[in-house]
């Protein structure tokens, strides 16, 4: 069994394919945005852990520095 169809696309189904067409744009840029960020926080993440891990290896090298407690001032006795 055949169906009649028209030759003319329908305005509903002309604003839903603009619709897809327009998401699928949409996707795309969003997915590429994402991708760009994803790639800039790794690139951050190695930036900072070659900076930590120089200081790390810096303060390995010092002599660890000690700290001498102060000494605690006789109270005056009150009058």
């Amino acid at each position: 069994m055949t169906t009649k169809r028209s030759d003319v696309p329908s305005p509903v189904g002309v604003a839903r394919a603009q619709q897809q067409r327009l998401a699928a744009e949409e996707r795309t840029k969003v997915m590429a945005e994402a991708e760009q960020n994803a790639v800039a926080v790794r690139k951050n993440m190695d930036r900072l852990r070659t900076l930590r891990l120089a200081k790390e290896a810096e303060d390995a090298l010092a002599p660890p520095v000690v700290v001498t407690p102060k000494k605690r001032a006789k109270k005056v006795p009150a009058k």
